[in-house]
């Protein structure tokens, strides 16, 4: 008997064809319920469950840490797959809740999911079992799990509130330069081995830098970044995107926007800054608060900066800000890319006595010349190139239009042939596979027939391969797409020379005309022994493109 259900012959009978996954969950509001909610009872409770109703368990699948709210958990995605690949017919939970207080996704996996792929669901404690006519509490009892947990949500967040009005500190890691007092964790301790770094940090803004020359100059001196320290220190075992990208030199690099927000944490004048995220129940963070929104308590432990000098920073940080006053996007935005590294080259003001605007690479003004060089190009001189080389091109297609458009398709042709014979080839190696998977089909239909494999065995295969055949003929019929596309090469000739022609006499460029012309703008830069820098520049059109290049010397 289980929960009022007295099991039969028949249930005798079914027990074999049952492939069973157990599901675990814990969260650390559930920690309050005591030893019973446990893992490793959860766990063996349902365990001895299964042998006794001779279920056979395939899988054990657990998620510890993890709220009932959040449906992207590990191993429950891992079971859903498992699902999916027909390897698990029966899941069995403790109750309800451990697959899940939101009662809208929890009912879409109970009501729609599990019955689609023919499994069975049980939630032990609770008397839900989807093969019985026992279910009608379901729907309530995923509504009350979750309004449990909002009731939790409100608790936690008036207790966080509370907290940031009395000015306590409730992070999990104490900010870079500080580290919790060991007889009170709502109190922070300047850390003397980190908060020199944030004074130079500070000295270095208070001199008129910004965070990407803080960054460079903290990388030259092989300053290790936040992330590295605690994870020295055993706090975090996560490493950045560049420390995966260089082992040995990646510590050294720091993020600009980890740099920003030291700049601007007042918790370094001995303030305690808390709410600065906009959190909702269900969704979770969805955005950041601006800094007036912020609750701040100040004098709450010693500061490592005084707080003259930390407005002297956050003025010279909007001082900073150059957006543009119009909200005007520049005339050549998504056009220029870096011919080195490939990212885009944004645009600035020199700080000459009469500033002009400049494009540079993204990766140098972020990073130094360490990683990429200036490819600097002034506003003026491309303007100037790209105007002369569209009224070129208009010219000569109003001069002999078929000319250009031959010199275009051959042109692309070249360019081109390598991509379509490579295409061809993988065409016949995709045809090739369909053909010996349909072959691998009526294989193993015969060996089941015969008895040699099981029609379990042989319907996992066949759906393993129906899907393979399915994603290859979709990849045949975009190729083929590819291919046609192809014979359309003299249209888009003939389409181009038609499209410039009406340029011959432009004296003004404007983003309509660019983005209709242009598909992309590259800068290379080369630089001489004698330290001169040579520019080339790309222009590649739309439709079919001729890189057209200009050189220019700085």
């Amino acid at each position: 008997m289980m929960n009022g259900y007295e099991y039969t012959d028949m249930d005798a009978i079914l027990a074999g064809s049952f492939r069973a996954a157990i599901y675990c969950r814990l969260s650390k509001d559930d920690d309050l319920d005591g030893e019973s909610a446990s893992i490793a009872n959860q766990r063996d409770m349902l365990e001895k469950y299964c042998e006794k109703q001779g279920w056979e368990v395939v899988a054990v699948y657990q998620d510890d840490g993890y709220t009932g709210l959040n449906m992207e958990r590990p191993d429950l995605k891992r079971m859903l797959k498992a699902i999916e690949r027909r390897q698990i017919n029966l899941v069995i939970t403790k109750d309800l809740s451990r697959l899940g207080r939101n009662y809208l996704q929890t009912g879409t996996l109970i009501e729609d999911f599990f019955p689609r792929h023919g499994v069975r669901y049980i939630a032990m404690n609770d008397g839900i079992d989807t093969m019985r006519e026992n279910n009608d509490i379901a729907p309530f009892k995923n509504i009350l799990n979750e309004m449990y947990s909002k009731d939790i949500s409100k608790k936690v967040h008036s207790s966080y509130l509370l907290k940031a009005q009395q000015g306590q500190f409730t992070g999990c890691i104490a900010p870079f330069g500080y580290q919790k007092d060991p007889e009170d964790k709502n109190h922070l301790l300047v850390d003397e081995e980190t908060a020199p770094i944030v004074r130079q940090i500070f000295r270095w803004a208070l001199e008129g830098h910004g965070p990407n020359f803080i960054r460079r100059r903290l990388e030259e001196q092989k300053v290790p970044c936040p992330t590295w320290w605690n994870r020295e220190r055993g706090f975090r075992n996560v490493r950045t995107k560049w420390e995966k990208k260089d082992p040995v030199n990646g510590r050294y690099m720091w993020d600009f926007s980890v740099i920003k927000d030291i700049l601007m944490n007042p918790v370094y004048t001995g303030a305690i800054a808390s709410q600065k995220k906009d959190y909702r129940f269900k969704i979770g963070t969805i955005g950041e608060k601006k800094p007036q929104d912020w609750i701040v308590v100040e004098e709450r432990h010693e500061p490592i900066v005084d707080r003259k000098s930390f407005d002297i920073v956050q003025d010279k940080l909007k001082s900073r800000q150059r957006s543009r006053q119009t909200g005007e996007i520049s005339l050549f935005a998504g056009l220029l890319k870096c011919g080195e590294c490939g990212k885009s080259l944004t645009i600035r003001y020199t700080n000459d006595k009469h500033p002009k605007q400049i494009y540079s690479c993204k990766t140098y003004n972020a990073y130094g010349k360490q990683h990429c060089t200036q490819h600097r190009v002034e506003y003026e001189t491309l303007y100037r190139l790209v105007l002369n080389k569209i009224r070129e091109c208009a010219k000569a297609a109003l001069m002999d239009g078929e000319a250009v458009a031959g010199r275009l398709t051959n042109t692309c042709e070249a360019e081109q042939k390598g991509q379509r014979e490579a295409l061809e080839r993988s065409l016949t190696k995709h045809e090739e596979r369909i053909e010996v998977l349909e072959k691998m089909v009526l294989r193993l239909y015969e060996d089941m027939v015969a008895g040699r494999i099981s029609e379990a065995n042989f319907n996992l295969i066949l759906d393993k391969t129906q899907k393979e055949q399915a994603e290859l003929k979709e990849r045949v019929e975009q190729g083929r797409r590819k291919l046609a596309d192809e014979i359309r090469l003299a249209v888009d000739a003939k389409q181009w020379v038609d499209a410039i022609q009406e340029y011959a006499d432009i004296t003004e460029l404007d983003a309509a005309t660019l983005n209709r012309l242009i598909k992309e703008i590259v800068v290379h830069e080369h630089i001489d022994s004698d330290k001169t820098r040579h520019i080339s520049i790309e222009i590649h059109f739309n439709l079919k493109p001729i890189p057209e290049v200009e050189q220019v010397t700085a």
